[in-house]
């Protein structure tokens, strides 16, 4: 396809730093948005790469930015908030993608790409990142209605290198003496490599096979949360027994673990794990990576290339 100006929200995050050079490979123009250029210069810029600084729930600022892009992919998102009503979920994963919607329907963007995540369901879902992500999915479609493409992106729990899931527990199993305590250790996952993720919305810029559709994007395995901390305690070749906590018990840690700087557990990270985050494509509606021909890579073959690396630098 040809050359596209891309405009990305949140693109200096997990997934941004693997999409940008993937889309740059395709000769895209890459416009990252940022609220902390501060935080951006950590970052090293690659070629056509620019990064602007700007607030994106000011509409004045998210307008001028977004103006002139041919394509926009929002991935901002946020796992906790700093409050507990709610309120901070609704502010990003909904009134951001509502306003930036109605702004790309008004400067005529091509096509918008938006991330959310597996079981987002707005008013159903246990918890408030959840709804929040659902709702925000809602106000993508209704507001773009049939006038400006769009696709969304349901993601189960996403690894890599860099990545907050495999990582915090690899630092958390070298760091717990003897047993680990392991909260809702039976809640189910599809873990998804991000390379995988970076590549599926790379193929789907200007992609009119997945104009106005969600997809689901899962590995290839199923594992329960106790399965995924089991395997990467051995993959790091420490012993420790995994505990896992009955369903009170691990409601009581995460009201505990809620007051800890940076909210490594909270009740709404809880509520979350009461429905699985696994992929369910109805081939319709709903894809999934089939739609690009493509086979995700497994988990157990990638994080051993990584994990024991990151443990060692950590250390």
């Amino acid at each position: 396809m040809e050359a596209q100006r891309i405009c990305i929200l949140g693109g200096r995050g997990f997934v941004g730093r693997h999409l940008i050079p993937r889309l740059l490979r395709d000769g895209h123009d890459i416009r990252v948005v940022t609220r902390d250029m501060r935080g951006g210069a950590r970052l090293p810029l690659l070629p056509d790469e620019t990064v602007v600084q700007a607030n994106p729930h000011d509409l004045e600022e998210l307008a001028k930015v977004l103006e002139h892009a041919d394509v926009v992919i929002n991935l901002t998102g946020i796992l906790n908030e700093r409050g507990h009503n709610g309120r901070q979920f609704q502010q990003v994963h909904e009134e951001l993608p509502r306003q930036m919607a109605r702004i790309c329907r008004a400067q005529g963007v091509k096509h918008v790409l938006h991330m959310s995540a597996v079981g987002a369901q707005a008013g159903m879902a246990p918890s408030f990142y959840l709804r929040s992500k659902g709702a925000g999915n809602n106000a993508i479609m209704v507001e773009l209605g049939n006038v400006v493409p769009w696709t969304i992106f349901q993601p189960s729990v996403i690894f890599g290198p860099d990545d907050s899931f495999i990582n915090r527990f690899a630092v958390l199993l070298r760091r717990v003496p003897g047993f680990f305590p392991l909260a809702c250790p039976e809640s189910r996952y599809a873990p998804v490599y991000v390379e995988d993720v970076a590549e599926a919305i790379a193929r789907a810029v200007g992609n009119p096979r997945v104009f106005n559709k969600r997809l689901e994007l899962c590995g290839p395995d199923v594992y329960t949360l106790r399965q995924v901390v089991e395997f990467t305690r051995d993959q790091l070749g420490i012993q420790r027994r995994i505990v896992g906590l009955s369903d009170g018990l691990s409601r009581l840690q995460a009201s505990l673990m809620e007051f800890i700087p940076g909210k490594p557990f909270s009740r709404d990270n809880y509520q979350s794990t009461r429905i699985d985050s696994i992929c369910q494509p109805d081939g319709r509606n709903c894809l999934g990576f089939e739609v690009f021909d493509m086979q995700p890579q497994r988990m157990a073959a990638v994080v051993p290339t990584y994990l024991k690396a990151n443990a060692q630098d950590s250390g």
